[in-house]
């Protein structure tokens, strides 16, 4: 199995003007491609930009919206998986459909829509104020004989998110954000803590820069299951790229007993 090469776009874009932003995507993608990616990773709600208050419900689209199709031309032409953060509004048919997620997408490299996950833990008075919570833990598709699982920022702070993927047999964790000044430990230190112990690659792809009340760290990275940081982006926008090795991560499972040691049988007081 070969490995895939996994670029990470930290970039904000520009807030409120998702014209732009698709342009972007399509720019990383072509210069992705071009160095034999199979996977384009974007930060959280790349689509609209993040600190844009009630534009978020304004700009917000189905799963299966003129964002998505457009997104879809994209990996289609250039032969690449782009995963996408954006405001999702729910569908007619669900029982809210009147509900915003903090949602990101997986898009196919022949256009197909792969994998939709809605953010179920959202961070701060902001996220609180305009999306709903989604309540499906674990989403995941199969790319390039690989399990992807999606989580979006705040998600991976809590262990129990990340082992349940693990749990799932997750072999790539992406996890789009929008990490923010003092909170850049996280990207430092928790990442690659995750990948280690739950035996995993994990791509963190970060904003990057100042935007509203927010200051976006960048530092997006790669993490493998030894927890060495495959490729690491600075403080600004860049385009970063690292491979997941499947044959790695096997030695890697076989090695580390974590996941077999567990003692599920003790741990009923978590929940």
């Amino acid at each position: 199995m070969t490995s895939l090469h996994t670029a990470l776009l930290q970039s904000s874009g520009r807030p409120g003007d998702v014209a732009h932003n698709l342009r972007v995507i399509e720019d990383a993608a072509r210069a992705a491609a071009a160095t034999g990616a199979g996977l384009l990773a974007c930060p959280e709600l790349f689509l609209t930009g993040y600190a844009i208050g009630g534009d978020v419900h304004r700009l917000a689209e189905t799963a299966d919206g003129d964002s998505a199709q457009a997104i879809g031309k994209i990996a289609a032409e250039h032969g690449i998986a782009v995963l996408y953060g954006y405001p999702e509004r729910a569908a007619q048919d669900e029982p809210d459909s009147t509900a915003v997620y903090n949602s990101a997408q997986l898009i196919g490299p022949t256009g197909e829509r792969l994998a939709n996950y809605r953010k179920t833990h959202l961070f701060g008075c902001f996220e609180q104020e305009w999306f709903t919570p989604g309540e499906r833990a674990v989403v995941q598709a199969e790319l390039a004989g690989l399990r992807i699982g999606l989580l979006i920022c705040y998600d991976v702070e809590f262990p129990e998110n990340v082992r349940a993927h693990a749990l799932a047999g997750t072999d790539l964790l992406l996890v789009p954000t929008a990490q923010m000044h003092p909170f850049q430990f996280v990207a430092e230190s928790v990442i690659p803590v995750r990948a280690f112990e739950n035996q995993m690659y994990v791509a963190y792809v970060n904003r990057v820069g100042a935007e509203g009340e927010f200051e976006f760290v960048g530092l997006s990275c790669l993490a493998g299951p030894d927890g060495v940081v495959r490729t690491r982006a600075g403080r600004g926008e860049e385009l970063v790229r690292a491979d997941v090795d499947p044959a790695f991560l096997k030695e890697s499972r076989a090695d580390n007993p974590y996941l077999h040691d567990r003692r599920p049988e003790l741990y009923g007081p978590l929940t």
